[in-house]
């Protein structure tokens, strides 16, 4: 079910600025790859372009190739919303609706492709994706309480149901634990190391010590200076990078002498 995906010489602009430069590598199916690095140095940025987030911006455009087996995702005639339906993200900061139910929630993506669904697939998916998530047992018996109801890191959680219940083959998640707290944050990492046995996960993080404990791969993106483009330094095994990084600039950052 999950997929690899394959970035070769990968730019990012906006408009006429660079924001991230000749970005090339590999993200493995059912692993968890990290991508670290300070901030402005498009992390984020380049997460975006995984799933055509990024073009969504006006002047924002890519030059490069993104491939999930064998298929361009900006080949011409590739449409961005199923690109979307198949690689998912879950934001920085909760987002469900807040007027919709728990269960609405969860239903929102498959509801927004346009597929009619019966009552009863609408509660086993439900159930599974909140299953899925880890927040069944939390939220069953008020599943028709609005998801703002909830404490941000079970909102956390009804929004990563909502992206598994479509079905991608990845997710992509942008700092999905700065907002929380350490408990919520454990919830969240236990569950990425559940859900990368069914997916692709790429998670972006400052926080070097979840880097190191949710993740197979690890990238260290840097940034020269301000207007400079960001740039990938290297990646590789989490063990190899956090414990004997090739490059000096990961060595100093992963110290904590920068960034």
């Amino acid at each position: 079910m999950s997929k690899r995906i394959d970035v070769t010489d990968l730019n990012v602009y906006y408009g006429s600025f660079l924001a991230v430069a000749d970005v090339s590598l590999v993200m493995e199916p059912r692993s968890v790859t990290a991508f670290i690095g300070p901030s402005g140095c498009g992390k984020s940025t380049f997460l975006r372009t995984l799933n055509r987030m990024h073009e969504v911006l006006p002047g924002a455009r890519v030059e490069g190739k993104v491939v999930m087996d064998g298929t361009d995702l900006y080949g011409a005639n590739v449409d961005p919303v199923e690109v979307r339906r198949q690689v998912g993200m879950v934001f920085q900061r909760p987002n469900p609706f807040p007027t919709m139910s728990i269960a609405d929630n969860v239903l929102a993506g498959v509801k927004l492709n346009n597929r009619r669904i019966s009552k009863s697939d609408a509660a086993d998916m439900v159930e599974s994706s909140l299953r899925g998530a880890n927040l069944w047992t939390e939220v069953k018996d008020r599943l028709d309480r609005p998801g703002s109801s909830l404490s941000g890191g079970q909102q956390q959680r009804l929004c990563i149901a909502r992206t598994i219940a479509v079905k991608p083959q990845v997710v992509l998640m942008d700092e999905p634990c700065s907002a929380l707290d350490p408990i919520s944050t454990l919830a969240i990492e236990d569950l990425i190391e559940e859900l990368k046995s069914d997916y692709t996960i790429v998670i972006v993080t400052h926080n070097m010590q979840q880097a190191a404990r949710v993740s197979d791969r690890t990238a260290f993106f840097n940034i020269e200076g301000t207007g400079k483009p960001g740039r990938l330094v290297e990646m590789g095994d989490t063990s190899t990078i956090f414990s004997s990084p090739s490059k000096k600039a990961t060595e100093d950052y992963i110290s904590g002498r920068f960034g």
